[in-house]
Formats: structure tokens, C-alpha cells, sequence
């Protein structure tokens, strides 16, 4: 009932919460209920194996994670949504992997953080929801909360959790980003997406570079690029760098194998778009910006979240693994007494590297 004491059909602004959300931007929205009791004890086995790494914000957080009401107390529904985010005027992420000379970056961080984009669509949803509704609670969410964001989506009807642990959609692939709703209204929940049709496929599996996916749908983070390129903040261990290729802020192998792919469509969205050339840069164009280049060019990106010493330090991984031309040995040379230890030594490790290639 809203303010003015009128009787709200939770059914019709259910309907209308999709159609919404497709005229802000997103591709499709569902609606689930809090239980993730199946998935607490998937996440709790994967803690206790310390596959997580150094990521301690995950323990910390303990069932919040899984416990949505104990996140935001109240909450009784969750409004999944998804958003395609490939951009459709970038270099074919396979071309780029293929020429070791250039860096890759991940295609979710070449144009605009998307933590951004999607929080203010969320919040222009809600607003949508209060004319309707009145006032109610809710708090949206996009990969910045302990929320367990893939299993909300596989039980709003979004998709299945593929092999790879990606949410993968039958009509659109993977490429795409969620985010959430938590509300207080007694919405009607939608049917989970309770199929998985990876079958015997094992592309993904096969294809990581660092065989982080240990096992059908599980995901070893302490061997996966993403992690190791993004989330870990000390050195890299020695034997993953030479397996990291040029790939300098995370990895997007999995999902370029995945045959549900061809399904994925561009996205229309111009925040997505790719920013400064950095689709198909050169490792040492990127290993000569200064502090203020990268902080200016990477301004409102996801780029920003490693912070420049991890930015040198993946593209000096990437610069060990690239030819051994004179402009790339050069390139490291000149950070080779740079003030930070993690820089240095991970910049000695690519010179010598090199010294072994012209040797043998």
C-alpha cells in the first residue's frame, strides 16, 4: 500500500520494473527471493581452501555474502538486472593476444568504470519504483558489496553459472555486467534458471592459461590473471608470470572460447566504449606514461583500482614475455632503478628474461 493508502499490484509493477529497466540501458532484469543457502556452502568450501588468496575481504565478510537480509536488513526481494558491455569499436580481443608487442586489457575496463554506469541507472530504476510504490527500502549494488551477484542472477532467471564461473545467457553470452536492487517490497520472484548447458564442454578449462579453473565450475583465484593482475597487491609468483602473456589487466580468455559467445551482441551503451587506444596500445607506450599520464588517462576507469605501481608492474610482466626488440629492452631499463622494489624486481625478472633469449 503507498502512502496515499493505495492497494499496490506488486504483480503489474513486477512487469513494469522490466520494462524499466530496459528503457534505462539494461538488457534484462529478474526478480529473486534471499535464499542462497546452497551457494553459502559453496562459498564457505572455497574460503576454507584458501582459494580466495589474499583476498581477506571475502572472509571478513563472512555470510553476509550469501545472507542478503544481514547485508541490508529488510530486504525480501532482489531486482537482478544485466548490462552488455563489449564495445563494438574495439580491435578483436584474439588479434591483440596474438602480437605480443601490445597490451591487453581486459574489454570491461577499456571505456568507463561500470561501477558508475550501472549504480546511477540502478538509482534512476528505484526512483521509477517510488513514483509507483512510495517510499520503500532498497540499496543498489554493482561488484562493490558483499553480494553474491552471479547466484542472484542464475535465481532471477538471468542465466546459468557456466564451468568457467561466469553467468552465461542462452540468447547473449557472458559479455555482460549485473548489478542489484535489494528492496523491501513483496515482488513476485521469477523462476530461477535451474538448467546449465555447458554440457560436455570443457573450452574454458582447457584455455586458461594458468589452469585456474581446477575443476568444472570451480575457480582457483590464486592462479587466475584476473587476480593476479587486479586483486593481488604484492609480486606475482614467478611461475604464473611467463603463463600471463601480454595480458595486463585481467583476462578474457574463457569467455573468448566459450561457444555461447556467439550469441553476445555489442553494446550500444558510449561509456563503454573504448578509451585512449587502449584496445590495441603498445606495452612500451603504456610503460612510459609517467604517474600523472596514468592517472589522468585512466580518470573515472577500473584501471585506477591497481594504482600505478601495479599498472608498471603488470607491464613489466608483459614486457618479459614480449619480443626482445631494442625499444622493449630499453623501455625496462629505464624503470630498472625505479623507486619501488615491486617495480624493480619485477622489471629485473623481464631484463634477464631477455638476456637468456639473446643468449640462447
Amino acid at each position: 500500500m503507498t502512502a496515499a493508502g493505495t492497494l499496490i499490484d506488486y504483480g503489474r509493477l513486477a512487469a513494469d520494473i522490466k520494462d524499466w529497466a530496459r528503457e534505462l540501458g539494461f538488457q534484462q532484469a529478474g526478480i529473486t527471493g534471499i535464499d542462497l543457502d546452497a551457494d553459502e556452502t559453496h562459498l564457505r568450501r572455497w574460503l576454507q581452501q584458501g582459494r580466495h588468496g589474499e583476498m581477506h575481504y571475502m572472509e571478513k565478510h563472512g555470510t553476509r555474502r550469501s545472507r542478503p537480509e544481514s547485508l541490508l536488513p529488510g530486504t525480501l526481494r532482489i531486482i537482478s538486472v544485466r548490462m552488455d558491455y563489449l564495445p563494438p569499436d574495439s580491435a578483436h580481443p584474439s588479434a591483440v593476444l596474438n602480437r605480443p608487442e601490445l597490451a591487453y586489457v581486459s574489454r570491461y575496463a577499456a571505456g568507463r568504470d561500470y561501477h558508475k554506469v550501472l549504480r546511477a541507472r540502478l538509482q534512476k530504476l528505484a526512483h521509477r519504483i517510488e513514483e509507483v510504490a512510495g517510499e520503500f527500502g532498497y540499496r543498489a549494488f554493482v561488484d562493490s558489496a558483499p553480494v553474491l551477484e552471479k547466484a542472484l542472477a542464475r535465481n532471477a532467471g538471468l542465466g546459468w553459472i557456466g564451468k568457467h564461473s561466469n553467468l552465461i545467457h542462452p540468447r547473449a553470452g557472458s559479455w555482460f555486467f549485473l548489478g542489484e536492487l535489494y528492496t523491501d517490497l513483496p515482488l513476485p520472484a521469477d523462476p530461477p534458471f535451474t538448467t546449465e548447458h555447458c554440457g560436455r564442454c570443457t573450452a574454458c578449462m582447457q584455455v586458461c592459461p594458468t589452469g585456474a579453473i581446477v575443476a568444472p565450475y570451480e575457480v582457483d583465484a590464486r592462479r587466475c590473471i584476473s587476480y593476479l593482475t587486479i586483486e593481488l597487491r604484492g609480486p606475482i609468483p614467478e611461475e604464473y608470470r611467463p603463463l600471463i602473456g601480454n595480458r595486463v589487466f585481467g583476462c578474457d580468455d574463457c569467455q573468448l572460447i566459450c561457444p555461447w559467445n556467439r550469441f553476445a551482441r555489442n553494446s550500444a551503451e558510449s561509456d563503454f566504449r573504448t578509451r585512449h587506444g587502449l584496445d590495441a596500445p603498445a606495452l612500451t607506450e603504456l610503460f612510459n606514461w609517467d604517474e600523472a599520464t596514468f592517472l589522468q588517462r585512466t580518470e573515472g576507469s577500473a584501471l585506477r583500482r591497481i594504482g600505478y605501481e601495479g599498472w608498471l608492474r603488470n607491464l613489466a610482466v608483459a614486457l618479459g614475455n614480449a619480443p626482445a626488440t631494442p625499444a622493449i629492452v630499453a623501455a625496462l631499463r629505464v624503470r630498472a632503478a625505479y623507486p619501488s622494489e615491486l617495480v624493480r624486481e619485477h622489471v629485473r625478472w623481464a631484463l634477464s628474461r631477455h638476456t637468456r633469449k639473446s643468449e640462447g
